[in-house]
């Protein structure tokens, strides 16, 4: 089973403890306000779960973030196969979670260039894609940051009534070889 590291987090599978901290994020507000609802307690254990599960049949996926020595869970970052018959499936997904307390420190950013590098370097994926919904313009900025692309191909979610404002999402890629020549640059 993969743990990724970087220079300030830890990205690992997650433990019993952390469902009461994950529980909290998932009932907030804030953090939930471009999702349908906050998930009770009982919604947000049943996802930490299934994550969990997903991580121990495939050895990756919304891995539990950490700041080692300071602070245990902070949220998710990672890679996910989408169940939904979203119209670009078959994709691999990079997805967050961050508690508010810790937004606009870098986190999410950090994790997921690690968990691109993990997608890409070792699962050998060719693409990668991120969406959400069209007002949450914080996710999209972290997507921008990460060298992600507005394909410009908006859709509608399977999973969001039609009517719900919430339903139409923004879909941003990075392919691989994009990922390689932005590294190349980046360590010259």
């Amino acid at each position: 089973m993969s743990m990724l590291e970087t220079d300030r987090l830890l990205l690992r599978q997650w433990k019993a403890s952390d469902y009461s901290a994950f529980a909290k994020i998932s009932g907030d507000t804030d953090v939930m306000e471009f999702y349908p609802k906050p998930l009770n307690v009982a919604e947000s254990n049943a996802m930490a779960d299934r994550i969990r599960g997903l991580i121990n049949k495939r050895g990756w996926g919304f891995w539990a973030v950490e700041i080692p020595k300071q602070q245990g869970f902070i949220g998710f970052v990672g890679l996910h196969i989408p169940s939904e018959q979203l119209p670009f499936s078959p994709c691999v997904e990079i997805g967050w979670r961050i508690a508010k307390e810790h937004w606009g420190k870098g986190y999410a950013t950090e994790a997921a260039r690690a968990a691109f590098d993990y997608g890409f370097s070792e699962l050998g994926l060719d693409e990668i894609v991120s969406f959400t919904t069209v007002a949450n313009l914080r996710s999209q900025r972290v997507m921008q940051k990460i060298g992600m692309s507005d394909v410009k191909e908006n859709f509608m979610h399977p999973d969001i009534d039609r009517s719900h404002s919430q339903c139409e999402h923004v879909l941003y890629k990075l392919t691989q070889s994009d990922w390689i020549k932005r590294e190349r640059i980046s360590n010259e």
